[in-house]
C-alpha cells in the first residue's frame, strides 16, 4: 500500500508574522500564548537572530508599518495587557532600534516609531535585514547619507548619541575620502567635530551659507547643550572660529553674530571633491591681466612719488612680501596690504599698478565696478562678497599673490550717506560697509585708484595703509616724457612745450597720439613746433581748463 507523502508548505517571515500576531490578539501575553506561538516565535528569531520577546515585537511592527507612529498603547490594546506590562519590553525595542530594525522618533508627546522601507522590502523578500555597506562611497554619496542621518535627527527618529553614532560609523568607513581625512586632521573633539559636520551637510546638502542657531538646534537632544554652543559661537570663541573654519556672515558689512557661514578655506579644504557651482571661479567676470602680458614702460614722477613708488615695489617683490606678511602676523597685525594711488586724471596711476605688477611677477584681479552695481536689489552686496571670496581662491591657488585693482574707485570709497532712505542709497552704503570690513580682514594687495580723494570717506582713508599722491608732472619732469614720448623734437622746442602746457603724462600721451595718427595720414610736418603747438592747443576746452581724458588715471 503505497503512503502518501505529506506536504508542508515553506514558512516564510511574513506567514511566521501573520501567525504571531493572530495568536497575541488579547493574548495578555501570557505563558499560554508562547506556547501555542512556539514555531513561528522561534522561526522568526532564528532568521532575524533575534530573543523571543524581540521577535514578538517585530512582528507586531511589522503588522502596522503602514502607520509611521506606532505608540506604546497600540502594542497594549493589541495584547489586551497594561501598559506597564509593555513598557517591561522597552528594552527589547531599544535593540530592535539599535539593529535599524525600527526608527524611535521622541518628541514632547512621546514616542512614536516607524518601520523604515528597507525592512518591510527585505521581509517580503523572506530575508534577514541587513544595513546597506557604507564604505568606499564617493563623498556625493557621503553626503547623501549625511543628509539621510540629518533628516531623520530633524525627525527626531534619531538620538543626537545615536546620530553621532551612525555618522561616524560612516566616516569611519569612507577614510579614502579628502572630507574625511581632512575632518580627522584637525582633531576636534566628537562633538564639535560633528557640529562641523552638521555646517557642511547645510553648506554641500543646502547650498546653505547663511546658517542661523535655529539651522543647527535641531542637531542637540538637550536645550542646555544647545545654548552652551551657542554662547561660545555668540562670543566668538568657539574652536570652530578659532580655527577658521566657520565665520560670521556680513550684515551691510558689519559682522553679523546671528548667522554663520563656512571659511572659504574650510570649503576649499573639505569640498575638492564636490562639484558645488557655488565655488566655481573659473569665470568671474572680472578682468585678469597677466603679468607677463604688460608692456614695459618709462613713467616719470616727481621726486618723492618715485622714492616711494620704489619703495613700494620692494616691499612687493615676493621675498620680502612673504617675509613682512609673516612678521606682520607674529606680531598680531594685520597682513593685507591696502594701498590708494590719488591725484590729477593723467598722472599715471593706473600705469602704476602695472608696472608694478609687471615688476613683481603679480597678475592683476581687475575689478569692474559698473558690472559689481546690479540693477537688482541685494544683488550688488552678493557680488562683491563673491568678488572678495574670488580673490581669497585666487590667492590660495596662486603661487605669488594677485593684485586686487579698483580702479577708478571714486564710486564706491566715496562719503557714506547718512540716514539713507533711497534703496540706491541703502545699497551703496552696504557696499562699502563690505569693503570695509572685506579691507580688515584682507590677506592679500588691494591696490585703489581715485581722482577725487577729497571725496573719499574718512573710514577708507584710514583702512589705506599706503597712500600716494600723484601730482602734475614738474617742468623737468614734462621735458623728460615730451622727449620719450616724441624724440624727433628738438630739446628746445621740447622745453618751450614743457613751459607753457601745464599738462600730465597721459595728455601728453594723447598729443603725441593726435601727431603720430596725422603723421600717418599726411606725411611729415614742414614745422613740427607749430604742429603739436596746434594739438596743444585744441587739447584744452573754451574755459581755459584741461579736459578730464580718463588717460592713466
Amino acid at each position: 500500500m503505497e503512503t502518501k507523502k505529506k506536504t508542508t508548505r515553506k514558512v516564510d517571515l511574513l506567514t511566521s508574522v501573520e501567525q504571531i500576531v493572530e495568536l497575541s490578539k488579547n493574548s495578555h501575553l501570557n505563558a499560554e500564548f508562547f506556547k501555542k506561538a512556539a514555531k513561528p516565535i522561534k522561526h522568526l528569531s532564528q532568521m532575524l537572530e533575534l530573543s523571543e520577546n524581540q521577535a514578538v515585537m517585530m512582528a507586531i511592527f511589522i503588522d502596522n508599518s503602514n502607520d509611521t507612529s506606532i505608540k506604546v498603547n497600540d502594542f497594549a490594546k493589541h495584547f489586551d495587557c497594561s501598559t506597564t506590562r509593555v513598557i517591561r519590553l522597552m528594552c527589547d525595542v531599544d535593540e530592535l532600534e539599535k539593529r535599524g530594525l525600527v526608527l524611535c522618533s521622541r518628541d514632547r508627546s512621546g514616542l512614536t516609531y516607524r518601520v523604515p522601507l528597507d525592512v518591510i522590502e527585505a521581509f517580503k523578500r523572506n530575508e534577514k535585514y541587513t544595513p546597506c555597506d557604507c564604505s568606499g562611497m564617493s563623498c556625493a554619496q557621503l553626503f547623501n547619507y549625511i543628509a539621510e542621518f540629518m533628516e531623520m535627527r530633524e525627525e527626531n527618529e534619531l538620538t543626537t548619541e545615536q546620530t553621532i553614532n551612525k555618522l561616524n560609523l560612516l566616516l569611519d568607513s569612507n577614510k579614502h575620502l579628502v572630507f574625511v581625512q581632512k575632518l580627522k586632521s584637525y582633531k576636534l573633539d566628537p562633538e564639535d567635530e560633528m557640529l562641523l559636520v552638521v555646517f557642511s551637510h547645510l553648506y554641500a546638502n543646502n547650498n546653505d551659507d547663511r546658517i542661523g542657531y535655529y539651522d543647527i538646534n535641531f542637531f542637540y537632544d538637550r536645550k542646555i547643550d544647545f545654548n552652551r554652543v551657542k554662547r561660545q559661537l555668540k562670543a566668538n570663541n568657539h574652536i570652530l572660529q578659532a580655527s577658521k573654519m566657520i565665520e560670521y556672515n556680513n550684515d551691510d558689512g558689519f559682522a553679523d553674530r546671528e548667522s554663520f557661514r563656512m571659511t572659504w578655506s574650510a570649503k576649499k579644504e573639505l569640498f575638492p571633491e564636490l562639484n558645488l557651482a557655488s565655488m566655481n571661479v573659473e569665470n568671474d567676470g572680472n578682468d585678469i591681466i597677466k603679468h607677463a602680458s604688460i608692456a614695459e614702460k618709462q613713467l616719470y614722477y616727481d621726486k618723492d612719488v618715485t622714492a616711494r613708488i620704489s619703495d613700494l615695489c620692494k616691499l612687493l617683490e615676493d621675498r620680502n612680501y612673504c617675509d613682512i606678511c609673516n612678521r606682520l602676523r607674529n606680531k598680531g597685525f594685520r597682513s593685507g596690504f591696502t594701498c590708494l594711488f590719488y591725484g590729477a586724471p593723467g598722472t599715471g596711476k593706473t600705469e602704476t599698478v602695472l608696472q608694478i605688477a609687471r615688476q613683481t611677477g603679480r597678475d592683476i584681479m581687475q575689478v569692474n565696478v559698473s558690472e559689481i552695481k546690479s540693477m537688482w536689489v541685494g544683488e550688488s552686496e552678493k557680488n562683491i562678497k563673491r568678488l572678495f571670496d574670488q580673490y581669497r581662491e585666487r590667492v590660495e591657488k596662486s603661487v605669488i599673490a594677485p593684485i586686487l585693482l579698483f580702479n577708478e574707485a571714486d564710486a564706491i570709497i566715496g562719503k557714506r550717506q547718512e540716514g539713507a532712505e533711497r534703496a540706491v542709497d541703502k545699497m551703496e552704503n552696504s557696499i562699502q560697509n563690505i569693503i570695509l570690513q572685506e579691507m580688515e580682514n584682507l590677506d592679500g594687495i588691494l591696490i585703489a585708484t581715485t581722482n577725487l580723494a577729497q571725496n573719499m570717506d574718512k573710514a577708507f582713508e584710514r583702512r589705506f595703509l599706503y597712500k600716494i599722491k600723484f601730482n602734475k608732472p614738474t617742468v623737468e619732469a614734462r621735458i623728460s616724457i615730451w622727449k620719450s614720448m616724441l624724440p624727433d623734437l628738438a630739446d628746445n622746442d621740447i622745453r618751450i612745450l614743457a613751459e607753457k602746457y601745464d599738462f600730465s603724462g597721459g595728455q601728453i600721451e594723447n598729443i603725441a597720439r593726435h601727431y603720430t595718427i596725422g603723421n600717418i595720414l599726411h606725411g611729415d610736418s614742414q614745422n613740427l613746433l607749430d604742429e603739436i603747438t596746434s594739438y596743444c592747443d585744441s587739447e584744452r576746452v573754451d574755459t581755459g581748463q584741461t579736459r578730464k581724458i580718463g588717460f592713466n588715471s
